[in-house]
This record gives structure tokens, C-alpha cells and sequence, in this order.
């Protein structure tokens, strides 16, 4: 493969020097912000997207979960395949830099009519030659051609690169998401717990004749809807694995799980980078840039169509009544000429198609535009979210904590004649969904840090090898 595209440059080299028609690229301007909205330090150069994703999630048991996604995801292998087919789409367009050969034969009886005195005749006649064409590439309407299936390539490449990004994130936040149900669920068992243990007390005051059946019905009441939710997480837990595994390329099946929710800490502050250099790191901004480029090439092609082809043909062969005598010089025929062929009027159809491809160009320079914001915004988006999750969290601990602290203090109260059943159920009950808060806000920051490594193109330093090989 390294070798034909090398001879292809070599054939190329004698009209190198010839204008190839339509317009150069030149990568539309953008301008980035100084910094990032919604970033607290000033801005480095230093960024999380340098770092290996092995680094970025220190879990041992979900970076194992993501080195068997790497090795067994089936969009990744719809991604190399796609990779794979813009490859040999490049040998196609490199094609017609090269002579096109082939070979001709034909054999066949045929009888010629009686004319005049002559009488009729009936013979064999057999043909046999080779055939050479080769275009000559005055105004590069094959090296755009050439360039356009270049740049689909590299195009395809950054968005193999942007599927492995959103592999490896994918599969983090799948299983942050299923560490979050679990302490949902053992939340919900230890709030039954102690809706259980509220009810056993009512009970046995209600049998001792101090308490009253409303106060066993209350309690029966909030213990049953609690135990109703566990079935639910239950089921979406199971639900969520199942997810997971598919990202695994395997049938649905448990998933290990690391370092429970509760035992993770909240995640430092994450350098975002310098803004400038998101051009260069994230892969769909990169695949929509190769785009353009390529849609400017093929405006080059439309262009190239309106001017003649210039080539050379050859024919060498020879062509007998008896096979035998095919390849004897006597019945030897061969010609070389040079030709010419351009368009004089197709219905304008030519100019349609140029218009048409300057359309699409400028299309793809929009999308491009569109794409630098929309990731200048996922990046602020998740900053911010970063500021005020640290807010929200150490607000909802204090709530928690007071809330734990009611709960105490109602049962005391209420051992101790203080206070009445329901304000012993009405604390328990304002603990859980507490409790459920500061779970699902925890899971939100350490979703921040797997959301801003995606958002800047994280890894993209990485070698394919080293995608799929931590050390």
C-alpha cells in the first residue's frame, strides 16, 4: 500500500508543477476565546486532555471494563472499518495516476458475401492485443480527485479517534451511573431499616396499650412505599449492567464494581487547557475541518471537468484467420496517439454541478463553525457545572447531616414522651430523599470530570497501541 501511493507521488511529479484548477484550502477562521466561560483559575497551557485516560479514571476495575470495550466494542469496529474503506477509496481515486492496460481478444467465423465473379468465402478470424490509456493531468482534476479521498480519510481517522473518546467516556460514565444505583439501593434497605424498626416500636406500644393503631398504620404505611422502591432499583441496576456489557461487546451479564459511591471523594478542580488549542485536540472538530477540506477539493474537480482531457493511447496486437499466426510480425498491428476531449454543451449540467459543490463546501464550513462553538459551549456548560455541584454538595451535606440529626433527636423525644409519633415519621421521611439528593449530586461531579475529558479531546496524544494497552 506504502509503496503504490509512493509511486503514484512519482507519477505525478512531472505535472507538479502545472496550477491544479480550484480553490487552495484554507481552514476557515474562527476566533476563540480567551478564556473559557466559567473557569474559576486563570488560564494554562496545562490540560486533563494530556493526560492518558488510565490516569483521568484511577478505578482498577473500570479501567479493566474499558481496556475489554476497547477490544470488543462493535462501533469501534464499525469505526475501523469505516477507516478501512476510506483507505482503499484513496488507492481508487490514485488509480488514474497510473496507465490504464488491459487486454482484448476476440475469436469468430464469419462468411463474406459472394461478389461478382468472386465467390463466397467463409473464415476464421481471430484478434488479440493490448490497450494502453493514460491522462494526462494538465489541470489536476485527479490530484483534487486524489486530495478529496485523502482528506475523507483523515476525516474518517478523527472520527475512529472520536469513537474510541466516546467509547472510554461511555463506559466511565455507565459505570458511575451504576455505582450511584447501588447506594441509591442501599439507601432505600437501610431506610427500610429503620422504617422497620419505627414500626416495631409502634407495635409493641400499641400492644403494651400506650400507642394507638393510627400510629402502626402510619408506619406500616411509609416502611411499605420504601420497600416498594427497591424492587425498581433492583431492576434498573439490572438494566444498567446490561448497558454496560454491550459497550463490552458481550451478552448482558453482572459488572465488578471498584470504590463505592460513598467513598469517593469529590473530584479536584480539572485544568481545561488554553481555548486555541481545542482546534487541534477534539476529534470532531478535526473530522468536520477534514471535511471541508475535502469538499474544497472536489469544487477543484468540478472545476477540472469544464477543460478538456488530454491523453495518450496505445494498441499493440495482432489479428489473424489462424490462430497460429496471431503473433507473427507479418500480422502485427499496433498505433499511438495523443487525444483530445472536452465539453462543448451538456445542458449545463457542468455548471449545475460546480454550483452544487460549492454549495456543499459551504455547507461544510458552517457545520465546522457550528461544531467550534457547540464545543466551546460543552466546555463552559461543564465548568460551571464543576463551580456550582461543589456548592450544591456541601449545602446538601449539611442537609443530610440535619436531617440524621432530626431523626436522632425526634426518638429520643419520643421515648421520652416529648414528642409525637408523627414527628418521628415526618424526619425519617425527609432524611431519604436527602440522602437520595447528595447521591445523585456526587454522581454528577464525578460525571463532570468524565464530560470535560471528552469535551476536550482527551488522549490525544495516544498512539493507537497505547489506547488499548495501559501500562
Amino acid at each position: 500500500m506504502r509503496a503504490r501511493r509512493i509511486l503514484a507521488a512519482l507519477l505525478v511529479l512531472p505535472f507538479g508543477s502545472a496550477c491544479a484548477v480550484g480553490p487552495n484550502y484554507v481552514r476557515p477562521v474562527v476566533e476563540a476565546p480567551e478564556d473559557y466561560r466559567g473557569q474559576v483559575d486563570a488560564p494554562e497551557a496545562a490540560s486533563i486532555a494530556d493526560l492518558p485516560w488510565w490516569e483521568v479514571f484511577e478505578d482498577e476495575v473500570l479501567q479493566q471494563l474499558v481496556l475489554e470495550s476497547l477490544n470488543a466494542n462493535y462501533d469501534l469496529q464499525v469505526a475501523v472499518h469505516r477507516v478501512a474503506q476510506a483507505d482503499a477509496l484513496v488507492g481508487v481515486a490514485q488509480a488514474p495516476f497510473y496507465p490504464q492496460i488491459e487486454v482484448q481478444g476476440s475469436a469468430g467465423r464469419q462468411r463474406q458475401p459472394r461478389f461478382r465473379s468472386q465467390p463466397a468465402d467463409t473464415f476464421s478470424l481471430f484478434y488479440g492485443a493490448f490497450a494502453l490509456a493514460w491522462e494526462i493531468d494538465v489541470w489536476g482534476r485527479i490530484r483534487r480527485s486524489n486530495e478529496a479521498a485523502q482528506e475523507a480519510l483523515l476525516a474518517s481517522e478523527e472520527f475512529r479517534r472520536g469513537v474510541l473518546l466516546s467509547l472510554v467516556s461511555r463506559v466511565a460514565q455507565s459505570y458511575l451511573e451504576l455505582l450511584e444505583l447501588d447506594r441509591e439501593l442501599e439507601i432505600a434497605r437501610d431506610t427500610s431499616d429503620s422504617f422497620q424498626q419505627t414500626l416495631d416500636l409502634f407495635t409493641r406500644r400499641y400492644q403494651g396499650g400506650v400507642g394507638d393503631k393510627l400510629q402502626v398504620a402510619r408506619a406500616e404505611a411509609a416502611l411499605a412505599q420504601t420497600l416498594a422502591q427497591i424492587p425498581d432499583l433492583e431492576g434498573r441496576i439490572v438494566i444498567q449492567e446490561n448497558a454496560i456489557s454491550v459497550l463490552l461487546g458481550r451478552n448482558p451479564g453482572e459488572v465488578p464494581r471498584g470504590t463505592a459511591l460513598a467513598e469517593r471523594p469529590a473530584p479536584p478542580p480539572t485544568p481545561p487547557g488554553l481555548p486555541s488549542t481545542l482546534l487541534e485536540r477534539r476529534p470532531d472538530v478535526l473530522e468536520a475541518e477534514h471535511v471541508i477540506a475535502s469538499a474544497n477539493a472536489e469544487v477543484g474537480v468540478a472545476v477540472a471537468s469544464f477543460f478538456p482531457r488530454i491523453g495518450l493511447t496505445a494498441l499493440y496486437g495482432g489479428q489473424s484467420t489462424e490462430l497460429k499466426d496471431i503473433v507473427k510480425d507479418s500480422f502485427s498491428l499496433w498505433n499511438a496517439a495523443g487525444n483530445l476531449a472536452g465539453p462543448l454543451f451538456q445542458g449545463f449540467a457542468l455548471l449545475e454541478q460546480y454550483r452544487a459543490q460549492v454549495a456543499g463546501w459551504e455547507e461544510t464550513k458552517a457545520f465546522y463553525r457550528q461544531t467550534v462553538i457547540t464545543a466551546f459551549a460543552e466546555v463552559s456548560n461543564v465548568l460551571t457545572a464543576q463551580t456550582k455541584l461543589a456548592e450544591a454538595r456541601a449545602a446538601q451535606e449539611r442537609a443530610v447531616y440535619a436531617y440524621q440529626e432530626s431523626v436522632r433527636l425526634s426518638l429520643l423525644r419520643y421515648n421520652s414522651g416529648l414528642a409525637g409519633y408523627f414527628e418521628v415519621l415526618e424526619a425519617q421521611q425527609q432524611l431519604f430523599p436527602a440522602e437520595i439528593a447528595l447521591a445523585q449530586i456526587q454522581l454528577d461531579q464525578l460525571l463532570t470530570v468524565v464530560t470535560l475529558y471528552r469535551a476536550l479531546g482527551g488522549g490525544w496524544q495516544l498512539t493507537d497501541a497505547q489506547w488499548t494497552q495501559k501500562p
